[in-house]
């Protein structure tokens, strides 16, 4: 199994291993389909000198810094100093299909009785969802919002009514950038390709955000165009 990073307790450290249907969380991609109901498994190795209480386990999935679903099973039980304990069960997840869909950053948790997490396992998890999930459709919804920025801005820009300045200009434009990076991260994580995290986000995020202030910034004053003034009326006899 692999071993998740330690959680420091008094004396020392209190670690945790677990499994999915006998498959180790971390080591490869964890698929989770509402139509199973799989059987975690949990080994608590408490290496600190104080009993360790142990009294829920959660399953959560997070992308963009929000939680898309997250499973609390009550599964009490006390993890003695310097020993380890492990606690089977299993965990219906039919409802996850109307929660998420494709690679979404999932972790294992222990919670103490005092709501604090003693220790955690981190994996990627494959979510066999509907793209009418909360999380397809906040990707949706996302996706609306990127593209009426992208025609509010160009629709400006042809009528030319951006601001004067162009720093002004460039920040009218940088909305519909972000939206363009999110629309990415998202469209990647649901397509099964990168599920998302800050190495995954930052790059596209900032990289589109960057480009949408470079086309503001460079787009034409809106004073540059030939007023009525500005052309000579010529007559033929």
């Amino acid at each position: 199994m692999l071993l998740a990073p330690a959680a420091f307790a008094q004396g020392g450290s209190v670690a945790l291993e677990a499994t999915v249907d006998g498959k180790p969380v971390g080591a490869t991609t964890l698929v989770l389909d509402p139509a199973q109901t799989p059987k975690i498994s949990v080994t608590v190795r408490n290496n600190t000198d104080t009993v360790q209480r142990i009294r829920t386990v959660r399953l959560k999935g997070t992308a963009l810094a929000l939680t898309f679903f997250a499973y609390d099973t009550t599964v009490p039980f006390d993890v003695p100093a310097k020993s380890t304990a492990t606690r089977g069960f299993q965990l219906d997840l039919a409802d996850l299909g109307s929660q998420a869909i494709g690679l979404l950053p999932t972790t294992v948790q222990v919670i103490n009785p005092d709501r604090d997490v003693v220790a955690e396992v981190e994996a990627t998890g494959d979510v066999r969802g509907s793209l009418w999930s909360v999380y397809g459709v906040f990707g949706l919804a996302v996706l609306v919002l990127t593209i009426l920025s992208w025609l509010g801005a160009i629709i400006a820009l042809a009528r030319r009514r951006l601001p004067a300045n162009r720093w002004q200009r460039a920040m009218r434009f940088l909305p519909a950038g972000i939206g363009t990076g999110l629309v990415a991260v998202i469209s990647l994580s649901v397509l099964r390709f990168i599920p998302p995290s800050p190495t995954a986000e930052v790059p596209f995020i900032v990289g589109a955000a960057g480009a949408a202030l470079l086309l503001g910034y460079l787009t034409p004053h809106p004073g540059d165009a030939p007023s009525d003034s500005d052309t000579t009326t010529v007559r033929l006899p």
